[in-house]
């Protein structure tokens, strides 16, 4: 190579560095401006939260720039690609930049060298502290905490509460949108006693329910009981129809055997052996045999399928003998759905009148379109014509094509498995709409008397505006409970897209953490955007030094069925750069907790937040 194409070479050398230096300090004084122009937001904010609020404002400034590709440039050149820099955002960009200024041989400003207000080690530690303040400190062995939704069996079963915080549990949730105060009562004091008894510590958080949109009750079907047996492909009984007779007037189930209440003269004579016979609903001649009788209940079974309604007559016989005749009780309406499907109309009315499905004419033509109710007056004022709406998390989707009289006509535009079962108490989700709709409900100020007394932290359900945070901080305060945490539930696209105002709101209050609610959250912005998006939340808060609570159907399926899916295993890791996992209850919850806890063992020895930790592979030496 001759000189000038050194020479050459050495220019295009320091205008590449040149050009890279101009844009990352174009990024740094972006983001002083904004530092300057958001002064009282720093003043209101408390003070351990002040230099978080700081960072954050300078992380929303460079994040408002597309900085792909000056990251290629600075990793081509073998610096920090700025990648990783969510806690310490000023730190990171004046370490790229004295790097430059040197490269190029130019004097570093004086700005560049000072130690910014969060620096390379502050801000890490300032998030460690916040999660502590809040989820407590972390366990043993591990960074990750996990929280555990309470069944509400556990009112009864201390032994599974103090099991749970012996296998690390390390934060219980009382779901208040369950149960009552009487029954989170036994539950709170379980766990003190498991407490004092393990020497653990372990914190309380409480979730108001919020307001519910969910859709009102389905009329009811008739009154019946159906028996019916197993039977193989070739239509052989493989397992008898068994059912319960009982004198109490209710129906019920005793492990996997339904029961039905008769008169009490039927079972006072009734013994193994004997036969009941009747004539079902339809018509058809049926007899069950008696095989166990038991003071004031007997058990029978059956090969024959039938159809069993209130007031039908039953006649106890023995051999060829009448014993006595006896009629069935009072049995439940059977549960009712609206079926709809693709192109269908629904339409969804204020109040709690009960929904039926379509009605139609004699040449099959829809007489009157299926409807159902919803009792929030704010939905009906908030929605607007050709907004999405959505039920049953997002399972039923619709687009609103008329608003009459407090009556919104729905078009179905999407059904999973081509026709879909709608039923009362399923969520109604609107995520274009602007719905007036206050996150604090009378119900949950009424349970916030009980949460003050007992609770570490109260998550908000359905938080969206400031005000809202407003209104529970007023709260808190009326009950001198301000030393409570916060924790803000982001469930729907508003919150979402509102996230750095709802932060800086309450960065006023800390503690403060955020829990990532995926199942309603997913359904608003669409589950081909979630992944996206809970990516987001969990950069947002790491800038604003605001633990992330990983919630929603971690483990699920191990949790309720004794076995996890190869996705949820690989959720569970990603939940690793939280710091808090939430598993929701079932039968298979102790077993569940340990799982998580060994994943996150040993995920967190490879991966900090977004940051890949090179330790030592054995399988890198099974070669050479």
């Amino acid at each position: 190579m001759n000189s000038t194409q050194e020479t050459g070479n050495a220019l295009a050398w320091e205008t590449r560095l040149a050009q890279v230096k101009d844009g990352v300090e174009e990024l740094r004084l972006a983001a002083l401006a904004a530092e300057h122009g958001s002064c009282a937001a720093f003043d209101l904010a408390a003070a351990s939260m002040r230099a978080s609020t700081v960072n954050l404002v300078h992380y929303l400034a460079v994040r408002r720039h597309d900085v792909r590709a000056l990251q290629d440039d600075l990793a081509r050149l073998g610096l920090s690609s700025l990648g990783r820099m969510e806690s310490r955002v000023m730190a990171s960009l004046q370490a790229v930049l004295r790097v430059l200024y040197t490269l190029l041989a130019e004097p570093v400003p004086t700005d560049v060298i000072e130690d910014p207000s969060i620096t390379f080690d502050s801000g890490p530690a300032l998030l460690e502290a916040h999660a502590e303040a809040i989820l407590g400190a972390g366990p043993q062995g591990r960074r990750t905490r996990i929280m555990v939704t309470m069944p509400g069996e556990a009112a009864d079963d201390p032994d599974l509460i103090r099991r749970l915080v012996e296998a690390g549990m390390g934060i219980m949730r009382i779901n208040c949108a369950h149960d009552s105060p009487a029954i989170w009562q036994r539950m709170v004091e379980h766990l003190r006693h498991a407490e004092r008894e393990l020497g653990e510590r372990c914190l309380i958080s409480f979730d108001l329910a919020g307001p519910k949109l969910r859709t009102g009750p389905i009329a009811p079907g008739p009154a019946v009981f159906k028996l019916r047996p197993s039977r193989n492909a070739l239509g052989q009984v493989t397992r008898l129809a068994r059912v319960r007779l009982t004198e109490e007037d209710i129906t019920g189930c005793d492990g996997d055997v339904p029961s039905i209440p008769v008169e009490a003269s039927l079972l006072s004579h009734a013994k193994p052996g004997d036969s009941i016979a009747f004539v079902d609903a339809r018509g058809r001649e049926r007899v069950l045999a008696v095989i166990e009788v038991r003071p004031g209940e007997c058990l029978c079974e059956t090969d024959r399928s039938a159809y069993v309604i209130p007031g039908l007559r039953f006649v106890l016989r023995r051999g060829q003998s009448l014993i006595v005749k006896g009629k069935v009780g009072a049995l439940p309406a059977v549960e009712q759905w609206i079926s709809l499907r693709v192109g269908d109309v629904l339409e969804v009315v204020r109040g709690e009148a009960p929904g039926r499905d379509a009605i139609y004419d004699d040449e099959g033509r829809v007489a009157q379109p299926a409807f159902v109710s919803c009792a929030l007056a704010e939905v009906f004022g908030g929605v607007r014509i050709g907004e999405p709406i959505l039920f049953d998390d997002g399972k039923i989707q619709g687009v609103i094509r008329d608003i009459v009289d407090d009556r919104l006509r729905v078009e179905i535009t999407g059904t999973a498995g081509g026709t879909a079962k709608l039923r009362s108490g399923k969520g109604i989700n609107l995520p274009e709409s602007n719905l007036a709709l206050p996150a604090l409900t009378p119900k949950d100020i009424e349970d916030l008397a009980f949460v003050a007394q007992h609770a570490d932290a109260v998550a908000m359900s359905f938080v969206q505006r400031a005000n809202d945070i407003d209104d529970l901080l007023h709260e808190l305060a009326r009950l001198d409970a301000s030393h409570l945490g916060i924790i803000l539930k982001i469930e729907t696209k508003t919150a979402f897209s509102r996230l750095p105002e709802l932060l800086l709101s309450a960065m006023r209050h800390p503690p403060i953490a955020v829990m990532i609610a995926r199942g309603d959250l997913g359904v608003e912005v669409g589950f081909e955007r979630l992944s996206e998006v809970q990516e987001e939340i969990l950069w947002l808060c790491e800038a604003a030094h605001v633990p992330v609570i990983w919630a929603t159907q971690v483990l699920e399926s191990l949790a309720k069925g004794g076995m996890p899916s190869r996705a949820e295993v690989s959720d569970a890791a990603m939940g690793s750069r939280a710091e808090c996992v939430m598993l929701n209850k079932g039968p298979y919850i102790l077993e569940t907790l340990a799982f998580l806890r060994d994943v996150l063992v040993r995920i967190e020895e490879h991966q900090h937040k977004k940051t890949a930790r090179l330790r030592k592979l054995r399988v890198a030496g099974s070669v050479g």
